[in-house]
């Protein structure tokens, strides 16, 4: 090879451009499985973060999903108006905000959950236990650099 000479990279050995392309084919997948309870893959993420611990602040719940706290805002606001959560003044700060599930977010749980485990379940078919694990690893790891 000539010093100067540059070896370009072939599109899709890109690590970016086939990271997007999994990335739209799960996501794709998710949404057609979301969509039987009229809710996004983020709503779901949103959904899941309550469930774990209600009544956080909406900027607890960006941190948790690697949001931008400005993008919350909206999405909360769809689902409030889905009637899935509502805002509400902290008890122990009146300037601070409380997100909580309405009955409406806490029944769709069960169903829920088990709709993201059969997309899983799809999704990582043909995958064996080990490329699973493997898979789940390097993604880890790509996610904290």
């Amino acid at each position: 090879m000539v010093k100067d000479e540059v070896v370009k990279m072939e599109l899709k050995s890109c690590v970016n451009f086939l990271l997007s392309n999994a990335q739209q084919t799960v996501h794709q997948h998710f949404k057609a499985k979301l969509a039987a309870y009229n809710v996004t893959p983020v709503q779901y993420g949103i959904l899941a973060s309550l469930w774990k611990e209600d009544g956080q602040a909406p900027g607890q719940i960006a941190a948790n999903l690697n949001l931008d706290s400005s993008t919350i805002t909206g999405i909360l606001d769809r689902m409030e108006s889905k009637d899935l959560l509502k805002r509400m003044p902290d008890p122990s700060d009146r300037r601070a905000l409380k997100v909580v599930l309405t009955e409406e977010g806490r029944a769709l749980q069960e169903p829920i959950d088990k709709a993201i485990e059969e997309a899983n379940r799809e999704i990582l078919e043909g995958f064996t236990e080990r490329d699973r694990k493997l898979l789940g690893n390097m993604l880890e790891k790509l996610g904290k650099k």
